[in-house]
């Protein structure tokens, strides 16, 4: 575990820190300023619990039984009941990673002490971080409105001895994981099972990820353009600042800096400086239009999805013994349609690679080979790969409708619009994923086309990122099962190999927006 440890409810969350703690490389602790502030909260209710009022979530029903009155001596069986009602999830789990990042949101946001939870229920979901055993949460079932209530009930069912567990390398019963390590079920005090499942946390921990991802995917998609447009002998014109000053979007200028700064040296660019060609064609030229524009999608998601890092997204809030709020803050619609708005920014991303992928095939361009292979006919060359590539951007197409844009009302109408948000956390992970193997395709297709271009270099920095390429690709003279080069080309982006390369370079020659677009 790092040195550096992350005060839950205390310190400022970000998309970039969250993932450390999920990785273990920053430890997450519940510092005394913390305890303190959780215990004030639990006071609060067990005040409330002791009065003769009556204050919806700690001894009232929940959703339309709002005003059914519970007995002190029934409130903490509601709270067990609470968290096994709500567990109905259905579907494949989610991946390990985003159901750790869900038990850290939580646990950041409980600890801001609004939520009247128990000092002890924290000190067990941090054991759970701390120590691996990561909930099994079904991908589906959340309308993203009253919170994630059915994944946040199955990622909590662990509290109270049920539900299953990954914990060793092992998927397993709740039981066995007792039996493993000692643990007995906690005591639920009241209000602390709605605490539990009202929230985003869902929603935001797939957001956390497509922040990463999507930028992860940015940064390669400006490298690989980078690199075809030198095997297509495009022009380096479109990206200069004069241009990009007069329409001064962020992310264009950031895009245009970053494919000066990967062209910058080129001998290739010189061969053909005073060519007859007047203009390249869209998916070369606007690179800084169409990939800037999925840059300002990205920011806004990650400015916004910061925000709700660090924000209380429970009902009812408690502000003291006295005062007490049923809100909204559990609606997921702040996240739901920035998200669907990334979902579409990385689709485009992957609709022009595909672009690119084809112009790279079509054998017009100078000392380029139809196919990119020189015996064709017997050989399909890289004719396939592009067939794959036009499935996968057909299929993004087909999950960019926004899951945002419809609403079904739940809990006997209490709940009368809800976001679907988690729909549109898991669709654009679907998408960028699809997004990660159009780009392998397209960086395949261009390392090809950049062998014909030799005995000319590029920039150093491209030439560095071919090169690494070619330790793990070899150059293609005849067919072969291009899968395999596909996903070795995946392998790759997912490790972010080229960006490192790309990364030393951009602090030497920077966009004034690079500090904007990092993942902090």
């Amino acid at each position: 575990m790092a040195e550096h440890n992350f005060q839950y409810g205390v310190d400022h969350l970000t998309s970039s820190i969250a993932l450390q703690i999920a990785k273990g490389q920053t430890n997450g602790i519940l510092s005394e300023q913390s305890k303190e502030i959780v215990k004030r909260s639990t006071s609060y209710v067990e005040e409330i619990t002791n009065s003769e009022r009556t204050v919806y979530g700690i001894n009232t029903g929940f959703g339309p039984l709002c005003t059914t009155k519970i007995s002190a001596a029934d409130t903490k069986e509601l709270q067990y009941n609470i968290l096994k009602s709500h567990s109905v999830g259905v579907g494949n789990p989610i991946d390990e990673q985003i159901a750790k990042l869900m038990l850290i949101l939580k646990v950041h946001s409980l600890a801001k002490g609004f939520s009247g939870i128990q000092l002890s229920t924290l000190e067990r979901i941090v054991w759970h971080i701390n120590n691996n055993a990561i909930p099994v949460v079904p991908e589906k079932g959340s309308v993203g409105a009253s919170g994630d209530l059915a994944p946040l009930a199955h990622l909590f069912l662990p509290l109270i001895g049920l539900g299953e567990v990954y914990y060793q390398g092992k998927r397993m019963e709740t039981a066995e994981l007792f039996a493993t390590t000692g643990l007995t079920s906690i005591e639920l005090g009241p209000k602390e099972g709605l605490a539990l499942i009202n929230g985003t946390q869902f929603i935001a921990a797939h957001a956390v990820t497509v922040v990463d991802e999507l930028h992860n995917c940015l940064q390669h998609a400006d490298i690989i353009g980078a690199m075809m447009i030198e095997s297509l002998l495009g022009s380096a014109k479109p990206f200069r600042d004069e241009l990009h000053n007069i329409r001064p979007f962020k992310g264009n200028i950031h895009v245009a800096q970053n494919v000066k700064s990967l062209l910058k040296g080129s001998k290739i660019l010189d061969s053909h400086l005073n060519c007859s060609r007047v203009q390249d064609p869209y998916s070369l030229r606007c690179i800084p239009q169409v990939h800037g524009t999925s840059r300002n999608a990205w920011l806004h998601l990650k400015e916004l999805v910061e925000i709700e890092l660090n924000s209380v997204t429970d009902n009812p809030i408690v502000l003291s013994a006295e005062d007490t709020i049923s809100g909204g803050n559990f609606h997921g619609q702040p996240l739901a349609l920035p998200l669907d708005y990334a979902t579409l920014a990385a689709a485009e991303l992957g609709n022009i690679s595909d672009r690119r992928i084809y112009l790279s095939l079509e054998g017009k361009i100078e000392d380029l080979p139809t196919l990119l292979m020189n015996n064709t006919g017997i050989n399909s060359g890289f004719m396939l790969p592009q067939y794959t590539s036009a499935a996968l951007v057909s299929e993004n197409k087909s999950l960019c409708f926004p899951a945002s844009a419809d609403s079904v009302p739940t809990s006997l109408g209490q709940e009368d619009h809800v976001s679907m948000g988690s729909i549109s956390g898991r669709k654009a992970l679907q998408v960028i994923r699809n997004l990660e193997h159009i780009l392998a395709i397209e960086l395949l297709c261009a390392a090809q086309a950049f062998d014909f271009r030799r005995p000319l270099k590029s920039g150093a920095t491209l030439e560095a990122c071919h090169a690494f390429v070619r330790t793990r690709i070899d150059h293609a003279e005849q067919d072969r099962i291009f899968a395999d080069d596909i996903q070795k080309a995946h392998g790759i982006i997912q490790e972010r190999a080229l960006t490192n390369i790309f990364a030393p370079l951009q602090s030497e020659a920077p966009s004034p927006f690079k500090n904007l677009f990092e993942v902090y």
